[in-house]
């Protein structure tokens, strides 16, 4: 079952967060061969992501036997999107298994300097 982990994005800023999968005994577990996505939407029934980050498009990179996923976003895409609570998932895929690994809230708070 995915964890629950809200974020907080400061509209018009660089979003960068990194994370780290660990195993029951706290150890990393190694993302060698993984790829990750990632899609932030106004609901869960949304047509459209106002955010589709992959780890194939440098959105979202992968730390190997470490374990990290560090997700970034550009100054310019958060500016795009209007302030407001969202929702996301983070999915990492090995071949045809996929782990929905984290769900929650994605605020994006307004910027006030433009």
């Amino acid at each position: 079952m995915a964890a629950t982990h809200n974020f907080v994005c400061e509209q018009g800023a660089t979003f960068s967060r990194q994370i780290t999968w660990l195993d029951s005994n706290g150890a990393p577990l190694d993302l060698t061969g993984y790829t990750a996505r990632m899609q932030v939407r106004a609901t869960v029934d949304a047509s459209s992501a106002l955010f589709n980050l992959t780890s194939g498009a440098g959105d979202i990179t992968l730390g190997g036997a470490a374990g990290t996923i560090t997700i970034a976003i550009s100054a310019t895409a958060t500016a795009a999107v209007a302030a407001g609570c969202y929702v996301y998932d983070l999915e990492l895929v090995d071949g045809a298994t996929v782990y929905r690994l984290l769900q929650g809230e994605f605020e994006v708070d307004a910027e006030v300097t433009r």
